[in-house]
C-alpha cells in the first residue's frame, strides 16, 4: 500500500491506495500556514488514514519550488513557506521515507494513472487554477527538465499588448488564462471571477467579452505549445477552472478551429482531439503523490 498527500493552499487531501492504485481511504483537512503548521497538518492527514504501518511509500505534492532529491520546498508563498526541509521533517515525524514533488507534477502523474494511459504514451497535465502550469509524463516517467522548469508555461508570452503578470511581463499565459489573472483583469472582488466574467460576457459586457476571448486564446495556446514542443498524445486539463469545462471548451475549440482553417499544418496536429478533461473531484495530485517512485539513494531520516 502507498500513501499520497496533496498539500494545497487551503486544504490537504490524502489517499491510501493499494498495489493496483485503487483508492482505499481518503481524508481531507485544513492546511496549516507556516513551516510548523504545514508539517503538522501533513502528518495529521497521514495519521487520519490510519498511520503508515504496512505502507511501502509516502509521497507529498506541494506548491512552490521543490527539489525532489532532497525533499526541500521553497517559495510556497500561499503556505507561508520560504524554505522548508519537508521530506526530512516528515520522515523524522513518521519514521518512514517521504518523497516530495511539486503539486502540478504530482497531479500529472496522477492523471496518467487515473486515466489508465498506456506506459508507451505521453501526456501533459494542464493545470488551470489560481495559476497556470503544466506537468509532463513522458512514457510513464515524470519529466522535470534540467533545472525543474519544464512545464512552467504560464510565463510564456503570447501577447505583448496583454495584461501584466505578477512577474512583470505583459501577455503571459498565466495572466490571460488563470484564475488569478482573470481576477486581476476583472477586479470586482467577486469570489469566482472566471464565472463572473463568463456570465457578463454572455450578457454582452464588452470588457468581459475581451477578457473571455483572452481566456479562450490562452488555453488554446497552452494546448498548442504543449503539443508543438513535446508532441504529447493528450493534454489533460484540470484545476479549478476545468470545472467550467462546458463553458470554456467550446470557446477553446473555436480558437483551434480558426487556426486550423488558416493552416493545413495546424490541422494535421489534431489539437482538439488531444484534449481531455479530468473527471471532477478526482484527488489527482494526492493519487500522483502516492505513485512517486522510491529514490535510489539511501533514505534521508532525521533522528
Amino acid at each position: 500500500m502507498r500513501i499520497g498527500v496533496d498539500v494545497g493552499g487551503t486544504k490537504t487531501e490524502a489517499v491510501l491506495v493499494d498495489g493496483s492504485g485503487v483508492v482505499l481511504r481518503q481524508v481531507r483537512l485544513a492546511t496549516g500556514f507556516g513551516h510548523e503548521a504545514v508539517v503538522d497538518s501533513t502528518v495529521a492527514a497521514v495519521e487520519q488514514l490510519g498511520g503508515h504501518d504496512g505502507v511501502s511509500t509516502i509521497g507529498v505534492g506541494i506548491p512552490g519550488t521543490v527539489d525532489p532529491a532532497t525533499g526541500t520546498v521553497s517559495h510556497a508563498i500561499n503556505l507561508g513557506v520560504d524554505h522548508l526541509d519537508l521530506g526530512a521533517r516528515l520522515a523524522s515525524r513518521l519514521g518512514s521515507e517521504v518523497r516530495v514533488e511539486n503539486d502540478v507534477n504530482a497531479a500529472a502523474l496522477g492523471a496518467f494513472h487515473l486515466l489508465g494511459v498506456p506506459a508507451t504514451l505521453s501526456i501533459a497535465y494542464l493545470n488551470l487554477g489560481t495559476g497556470l502550469a503544466a506537468g509532463l509524463v513522458l512514457r510513464g516517467e515524470l519529466w522535470r527538465g534540467s533545472r525543474g522548469a519544464a512545464g512552467e508555461i504560464g510565463h510564456i508570452l503570447i501577447d505583448p499588448a496583454g495584461p501584466l503578470d505578477l512577474d512583470g511581463q505583459p501577455g503571459g499565459l498565466e495572466a490571460m488564462a488563470s484564475g488569478s489573472g482573470i481576477a486581476r483583469q476583472w477586479a470586482t472582488g467577486e469570489p469566482n471571477a472566471v464565472s463572473a466574467v463568463l456570465d457578463a460576457a454572455d450578457a454582452g459586457d464588452p470588457r468581459a467579452v475581451q477578457i473571455r476571448s483572452r481566456l479562450f486564446e490562452g488555453v488554446a495556446s497552452a494546448v498548442r505549445i504543449l503539443v508543438l514542443t513535446v508532441d504529447v498524445d493528450a493534454v489533460v486539463i484540470g484545476g479549478g477552472i476545468s470545472r467550467l469545462s462546458d463553458r470554456i471548451l467550446e470557446g477553446v475549440e473555436s480558437v483551434i478551429d480558426g487556426w486550423a482553417r488558416a493552416s493545413p499544418f495546424i490541422t494535421s496536429l489534431e489539437l482538439g482531439s488531444r484534449i481531455r478533461i479530468l473527471p471532477e473531484g478526482s484527488p489527482v495530485a494526492a493519487l500522483g503523490a502516492a505513485h512517486l517512485a522510491a529514490p535510489t539513494s539511501s533514505p534521508r531520516l532525521v533522528s
